[in-house]
C-alpha cells in the first residue's frame, strides 16, 4: 500500500484469515487494535470500477470488515445451544450488516436500488465483481491509446505534464500490463514539447541511464532555469506596439516583466543610467536620443502593427492593453482580423459575445492611431470556422470604438495553436488538426468565419444551423408563395436546358449540368450585395481562370498508376463539372484504351487539356430533314374525322385495396403519413397492436425525468408482411427508439448478439426431410421488449400516445425496446435461459440452435432474431413446446413452415423442397428483366473479365468490378438475371438418402492474371441436395496447380470439421459421426494431404494451410479422387458449358419444381 499526494492507492492486500464458528474462544482475549477510518471513497456511479474498488476496499479494511467481503454466513446447527457461539454468529450477521451498508453506500443513487435486494455483503461484493469487471475488458485499450496520445505543450508546465503521463502509467500498470522504468523515462523524454527539443536530445546522448525520480528532478531544474532566464530578458516594451502593461504611473514607475526594484524614467529610460542631454534628430527636443523618441520617425513608412504616435499625455492614462488598427474607415462589425502583435483579444460588438462581464475600472487600450478607448468588459466569445470548427476565444475584450475585431496571434500560439502564413493565405491548425484559415485583405489577415455561436442554456437558440431541421410550408401548387426559391429553381433549370441542348449529351446528365450551373452562378455578382455569392460566403473574389466550357472535348491525363511506356497518354473525355471537395474536374469518359477505365464512366483529375471548340456528342446537321418532314406531311395529309363519343357514363373499376398497395412506391416513413394515407385504418391497427404488446408486457413506467438526465426520443417503423405469392399478409407497426444517441459505458455496454447460420437452417431442413420430421414455425411477437433491462434509459412518450395528463412525464424502460443498443442481446440472454431452464442444450457449434431429448422424442428449436423453426419428432414434442413457449413469451403459431428467411418450403410425400421464385421474381422487376430472354449458363465461358450455388462464382466474380463497372461486366450481370429467370421454378430437392454428409473441392489456377491468384469453392451435400457451399478468391498466390487445389482443400477442410461438430450434437444422430469424405480431381493434391513426407518445392506454403492433414490424422475428414467431370463444386471456380453446368447442378440436387 503507497500513499502519494493524499491519493490511497492498494496495490496488495494479504488474504485475512477468517476463524470458524467452532474456533470461536469462550471469552476473547484480545481487543483488535481499531484503526481509525480512512476517508470515504466517492460515489460509485458505473465507471471506474477498479479504482473505486480499490479505495472501497481500503476503507473497509481501515474498519475491520474487509474479510465479510469473501466471508460465507455461519449456520448455526440445529442442535447447538451454546450461547457463545450463537452470540459469535449474532455479531458477525451484524458486521456484515454493517460492511454491507456501507458498500450500499458508496453507490449512486441510480445503482442503489438495483443492489438493494443482496442480503449479504459477500453477494453484493460479487455481483459488483461480475458486473462491471467483465464491463471493463477495454479498459486496457483505452488506457494504452490516452498514454499513445498524450502530447506535452508549451503552455503548461513540464513537471505538471509529466504527473499527469505518471498517473496514466500507473493506470497501465493496475491494469496488469508492466512497463520496465527505462520503457518509461524513454517514453516522457519523446514526449517532451517541441519547445524542449534542445534538451530532449541531450537527454537522448546521455549514456548513463536515469530512473523516473532523476529525470523529474533535471527537467524542474531546466524547467526553472527556464523560467528565471525568461524573466531577466524582457526588455524595454513600452515604445513598442501591441504590449500590454498593467497600472502604469504617469511619471516613474516599475516594470514588472525586468525584475524587482527595475525603475523606469519619465521617457522609458533606465533610472540606473545617465540622462541624455543632447537634442533628438527626429523631434528635435533635449533629453532624449532618435532612436528613443516616442513620435513617428521622418521620412519612414508606416508599418502595420506599430504605434503611429504618442503625446505627452499617453503617461496620464492607465494602459491594459495596445492594439494596433491599420484601417481608420469603417469595417464589418461581424468580421475577425488575426494580429500577430497583439497581446488581446479585442471585440467591438457585445452580441458577439455568449458570455460577459462588465468592467469599471477605467482601464483603456492603445491604439496605433494615438487614441485610447475605455474597456467596458471582458467575456467569451466562439467562433464557427467554415471548415465546421469551432475557436473558442476566452478573456476577449469589449471595446465599443475599436473598427476591427482582433484576435491575437501570439494567444493562439500560447495555447498551442500553429499559424503558418503563405503568400496570401494563413492556415490555423492545432496539434495537426486542420482548424480554419484566413485571407490576405487589405494588408491584413481576415479569418473565414462564418457566424457567431453564442450558447444560453436556458434558452434554445434560434440559428437555423442550430436546428435539426428548417421546414418551409406553403400551400400546394402555389410556388409563388415561396418565390425566391422557385425563382432560383426555374433560373437553374433554364441553364440546365441549355446546356444539354448546346452540347448535345443525353437528357440523364442533367444532374451535372445543375450542379455546374448552381457552381457558376455563385460566381455571378449580385445586384443588392454588389458581391458575388462565394465572396460573401468565403472572403474572398472569386478567380475565372479555370472556367471551362460544358460539355466540350478534353483530353485527359492517364493516371499514375495505369500509365505504360507505350501506349495511349490521354484518354478522350467530356468536361461535365466541377470537383466537390478538390480542386479538379469532372470527366464523362468517352472513348478509352486503357484497363479499369471505361467509357461512360466518371472520372476526376486536374491533368486536362481543354478543346472548348469541339464537341464530341455533337451530331452534324442535317438542313435538309426539316424539308423532307414538311415534303412527308404534305403528302399524307387527310381530313381528321373526329370519332364518334359514346353517351354511357363509365364507371370507374376497382382493383381492391390489394391494388392500390400494389402501386405504393414504399411503406410510410412517418406517423402521420401513415394514419393519413389510403391505408390508414389497417396502419392504426397495427400501431394499436403495437403500444398493446408494450403496454402489456410492462416495457416502461411513466416517471418525471431526474435532473441532469437527457431522455432519448422514438419513432415508428412501418412495414407490409408479404405472403409466399406476393400478397399483402398483414401491416406491421413497430416503435423503435432512437439507440444510436446512447453513451457506451453509460446506459449500454455489450451489444453482442449471435444469429443463426443459413448453413445451419440447411442442414436442420436436410435433417428432417431424412427422419420425415415435423416442422413447425412460430413468431416471437415484440421480441426485444422481453429481455431484462440493468441500466436505466428514459424515453419521451411515443407520438401519438401522451398519456392524458402526464404529457411531461417521460417512460422509464423496464425492459429493453426496439433500436436500443442492447436489446439483441438482452433478449438472447432471456430466450436462452428460458431454453436451459426446459432442458434444452445449446449446440456448440451454432449459439442459436436448440436440442432436446428424452425419452419419448426429441424436438430441434431453431431461432433467427424473432423467427423460429421447430422440428420434432412427433407432434407431442411439438405442441409441449410451444406451450412452454407461449407460457414464456407472446407467440404467434404460424403451423407448419412455409416460408423462413425468405426462402419457401414445400413438402411432398417423400421430398422436402426449398426455393426463392418470389424473390427472383421481385429481382427481375427492379430490373425490368421479367420479359428478357433465358440463358442455360451463369457464366459465359468466352466472356473474360478484367445466391444460389449455382451462381455464386458468377456474382463472386462480378462483386469485384461494382465500384468501376464496364460494359462487359454488364453484361454478365444481364446473363445472371437471365439465368435466374431460366431457373425461376427449381429447388433444392432433400430426400431421404442418402444419409450420408459428403463434400467436394475444387479450384482454378490463376482465373484472375492481373493478381495471378486462383479461385476455390466447395460444396457439401446430404439427403441428396447441397447444405453449404462457397466460392471464393484465394488470398495467396499459388505457384502451381497442386497448390491451389491443395490451399481448396485445406479451407474444404475447416468446413467439413464445423459440419460433423455440428452432427455430433444433434439427438440421435450416430455417434461417433464417421468421416467426411471430400472429394478433390487433383491426385497431387491428395498426394501431399496424405504424405507427411519433406518436399522442398512445397516448403513455401504456409502452415495454416496444413491443418488437412491434421484432420485426416484424427479421423475428421478423408480425401477421395473424383473425376472433374464428376466434381460439382467445378462451376463454382470458372465458367462451363450448359452440359457440365446442368450435370452439376443435379448433383447439388437443383432440380425442375413439379407442380
Amino acid at each position: 500500500m503507497t500513499t502519494e499526494s493524499d491519493n490511497v492507492v492498494v496495490t496488495e492486500l494479504a488474504p485475512v484469515a477468517t476463524p470458524t464458528v467452532a474456533q470461536v474462544p469462550a471469552m476473547p482475549t484480545a481487543v483488535p487494535i481499531s484503526v481509525s477510518p480512512g476517508e470515504k471513497p466517492e460515489k460509485f456511479s458505473g465507471l471506474n470500477f477498479k479504482r473505486w474498488q480499490q479505495k472501497m476496499l481500503f476503507y473497509l479494511t481501515t474498519l475491520n470488515l474487509a474479510r465479510f467481503l469473501t466471508e460465507d454466513a455461519p449456520k448455526l446447527k440445529e442442535d447447538e445451544h451454546d450461547i457463545q457461539v450463537i452470540s459469535a454468529i449474532d455479531a458477525w450477521k451484524h458486521s456484515d450488516f454493517l460492511c454491507r451498508n456501507y458498500v450500499m453506500n458508496g453507490l449512486a443513487d441510480s445503482l442503489y436500488n438495483v443492489y438493494s435486494d443482496k442480503k449479504t455483503a459477500k453477494e453484493l461484493w460479487e455481483s459488483l465483481d461480475r458486473k462491471y469487471k467483465t464491463e471493463d475488458a477495454g479498459a486496457k485499450k483505452f488506457v494504452v491509446g490516452c498514454f499513445l496520445d498524450y502530447k506535452m505543450v508549451d503552455s503548461k508546465t513540464v513537471v505538471s505534464q509529466v504527473q499527469e503521463l505518471q498517473v496514466i502509467l500507473h493506470e497501465i500498470h493496475a491494469e496488469g500490463m508492466m512497463l520496465s522504468e527505462t520503457f518509461q523515462v524513454a517514453a516522457i523524454i519523446e514526449k517532451l514539447p517541441p519547445a524542449w527539443k534542445d534538451f530532449k536530445n541531450y537527454l537522448k546522448h546521455k549514456r548513463k541511464e536515469m530512473s523516473i525520480e532523476d529525470l523529474i528532478i533535471r527537467l524542474r531544474i531546466e524547467e526553472d532555469n527556464r523560467r528565471s532566464e525568461k524573466k531577466g530578458a524582457h526588455t524595454l516594451n513600452e515604445a513598442k506596439a501591441n504590449f500590454v502593461e498593467h497600472g502604469q504611473s504617469s511619471k516613474a514607475k516599475t516594470n514588472n516583466n525586468k525584475g524587482k526594484g527595475s525603475k523606469l524614467g519619465p521617457k522609458g529610460g533606465i533610472s540606473k543610467k545617465p540622462k541624455f542631454q543632447g537634442k533628438c534628430f527626429n523631434c528635435g527636443k533635449q533629453g532624449h536620443k532618435s532612436i528613443d523618441c516616442r513620435l513617428p520617425k521622418k521620412n519612414k513608412p508606416k508599418e502595420a502593427n506599430v504605434i503611429d504616435d504618442i503625446t505627452k499625455n499617453v503617461y496620464d492614462i492607465d494602459l491594459t492593453a495596445v492594439v494596433s488598427e491599420v484601417n481608420l474607415v469603417g469595417s464589418n462589425p461581424k468580421e475577425w482580423w488575426i494580429d500577430t502583435g497583439a497581446t488581446r483579444h479585442v471585440c467591438s460588438d457585445k452580441k458577439m459575445f455568449s458570455t460577459f462581464e462588465p468592467i469599471e475600472n477605467g482601464e483603456k487600450v492603445f491604439m496605433g492611431n494615438s487614441a485610447t478607448s475605455e474597456i467596458k468588459g471582458q467575456g467569451k466569445v466562439i467562433l464557427k470556422m467554415t471548415s465546421g470548427k469551432e475557436l473558442t476565444l476566452t478573456n476577449v475584450l469589449y471595446v465599443p470604438e475599436i473598427r476591427k475585431n482582433l484576435v491575437s496571434g501570439s494567444l493562439l500560439n500560447n495555447h498551442g495553436f500553429r499559424l503558418v502564413f503563405d503568400s496570401n493565405k494563413v492556415v490555423l491548425s492545432k496539434s495537426g488538426m486542420y482548424v480554419g484559415k484566413g485571407y490576405m485583405s487589405d494588408g491584413m489577415w481576415k479569418l473565414n468565419v462564418m457566424t457567431i455561436i453564442k450558447s444560453n442554456m436556458n434558452k434554445a437558440s434560434t440559428s437555423t444551423y442550430m436546428l435539426e431541421s428548417s421546414n418551409l410550408w406553403h400551400a400546394p401548387y402555389s410556388p409563388q408563395s415561396n418565390g425566391v426559391a422557385e425563382r432560383k429553381n426555374r433560373t437553374l433549370k433554364e441553364m440546365m436546358n441549355a446546356m444539354l441542348i448546346s452540347s448535345s449529351l443525353p437528357q440523364n446528365m442533367w444532374g451535372e449540368a445543375i450542379l455546374t450551373a448552381n457552381y457558376l452562378l455563385n460566381k455571378v455578382p449580385k445586384k443588392k450585395a454588389e458581391k458575388t455569392p462565394y465572396e460573401l460566403w468565403k472572403g474572398r473574389k472569386p478567380s475565372y481562370t479555370y472556367l471551362r466550357m460544358w460539355g466540350c472535348l478534353a483530353k485527359v491525363a492517364v493516371p499514375p498508376p495505369k500509365k505504360v511506356k507505350i501506349g495511349p497518354k490521354t484518354i478522350d473525355c467530356i468536361f461535365i463539372g466541377y470537383a466537390h471537395n478538390s480542386n479538379a474536374y469532372r470527366f464523362l469518359v468517352y472513348e478509352s484504351n486503357i484497363p479499369d477505365i471505361h467509357k461512360n464512366t466518371i472520372m476526376e483529375s486536374r491533368n486536362a487539356s481543354f478543346f472548348e471548340d469541339v464537341f464530341p456528342c455533337k451530331s452534324k446537321e442535317e438542313p435538309s430533314s426539316s424539308k423532307r418532314m414538311l415534303e412527308s406531311q404534305d403528302q399524307n395529309e387527310e381530313v381528321e374525322v373526329e370519332p364518334r363519343r359514346s353517351k354511357r357514363v363509365r364507371t370507374e373499376k376497382s382493383f381492391g385495396p390489394d391494388f392500390l398497395t400494389f402501386m405504393l412506391e414504399g411503406e410510410p416513413q412517418t406517423f402521420k403519413e401513415a394514419v393519413n394515407s389510403t391505408e390508414g385504418l389497417m396502419w392504426k391497427e397495427a400501431i394499436k397492436s403495437e403500444i398493446d404488446s408494450i403496454l402489456q408486457n410492462h416495457t416502461w413506467e411513466l416517471v418525471d425525468l431526474p435532473p441532469g438526465c437527457k431522455p432519448l426520443s422514438s419513432k415508428w417503423i412501418f412495414k407490409r408482411k408479404m405472403k409466399v405469392d406476393g400478397s399483402i399478409d398483414k401491416y406491421k407497426a413497430r416503435l423503435v427508439i432512437k439507440g444510436y444517441r446512447q453513451t457506451e459505458g453509460l446506459d449500454y455496454f455489450d451489444t453482442y448478439s449471435p444469429v443463426m447460420r443459413i448453413n445451419s437452417i440447411r442442414m436442420v431442413l436436410a435433417i428432417a426431410a431424412l427422419r420425415n420430421l415435423e416442422i413447425h414455425q412460430m413468431d416471437v411477437k415484440t421480441a426485444f421488449l422481453n429481455g431484462d433491462l440493468d441500466e436505466e434509459i428514459y424515453m419521451e412518450q411515443p407520438e401519438g400516445f401522451s398519456a392524458p395528463g402526464q404529457e411531461k412525464k417521460v417512460c422509464k424502460l423496464v425492459k429493453s425496446l426496439y433500436g436500443l443498443k442492447q436489446a439483441p442481446k438482452q433478449w438472447h440472454e432471456k430466450f436462452d435461459n428460458v431454453m436451459l431452464s426446459h432442458g434444452f442444450k445449446i449446440n456448440e457449434c451454432d449459439k442459436c440452435v436448440y436440442v432436446k431429448d428424452t425419452e419419448h422424442g426429441y424436438v430441434i428449436v431453431c431461432l433467427y432474431v424473432d423467427d423460429m423453426l421447430i422440428v420434432g419428432s412427433d407432434d407431442k414434442m411439438i405442441t409441449s413446446t410451444k406451450n412452454m413457449l407461449n407460457s414464456r413469451f407472446d407467440m404467434k403459431d404460424m403451423g407448419l413452415a412455409d416460408v423462413i428467411l425468405g426462402i419457401k418450403i414445400k413438402r411432398t410425400s417423400n421430398e422436402l423442397i426449398l426455393s426463392q421464385s418470389h424473390y427472383v421474381d421481385k429481382i427481375l422487376g427492379k430490373f425490368d428483366k421479367d420479359n428478357s430472354g433465358v440463358a442455360r449458363t451463369p457464366v459465359d465461358v468466352t466472356l473474360h473479365l478484367s445466391k444460389n450455388k449455382d451462381i455464386a462464382y458468377a456474382v463472386g466474380k462480378l462483386s469485384r468490378y461494382t465500384s468501376n463497372p464496364g460494359a462487359k461486366h454488364w453484361q454478365g450481370i444481364i446473363r445472371v438475371l437471365k439465368y435466374l429467370r431460366f431457373t425461376r421454378d427449381y429447388g433444392l430437392h432433400y430426400t431421404r438418402y442418402p444419409a450420408v454428409l459428403e463434400g467436394y473441392s475444387d479450384a482454378n489456377w490463376i482465373s484472375n492474371v492481373k493478381d495471378s491468384k486462383s479461385h476455390s469453392g466447395y460444396v457439401f451435400t446430404l439427403g441428396g441436395a447441397a447444405v453449404s457451399w462457397k466460392s471464393s478468391k484465394q488470398t495467396v498466390i499459388a505457384r502451381s496447380t497442386m497448390e491451389s487445389e491443395f490451399i481448396a482443400l485445406d479451407k474444404c477442410g475447416e468446413e467439413a470439421e464445423w459440419l460433423r461438430h455440428f452432427l455430433e450434437d444433434i439427438p440421435r444422430w450416430s455417434k461417433p459421426v464417421p468421416p467426411i469424405c471430400i472429394h478433390c480431381d487433383s491426385q497431387s493434391a491428395i498426394g501431399r494431404a496424405q504424405s507427411n513426407m519433406y518436399n522442398g518445392k512445397s516448403r513455401h506454403i504456409r502452415r495454416r494451410h496444413n491443418t488437412i492433414r491434421q484432420l485426416l490424422s484424427t479421423g475428421v475428414i478423408s480425401v477421395g479422387y473424383v473425376k472433374s467431370k464428376d466434381n460439382i463444386a467445378d462451376p463454382l471456380t470458372k465458367g462451363l458449358n450448359r452440359e457440365l453446368v446442368e450435370k452439376s447442378s443435379r448433383g447439388m440436387g437443383l432440380k425442375p419444381i413439379k407442380e
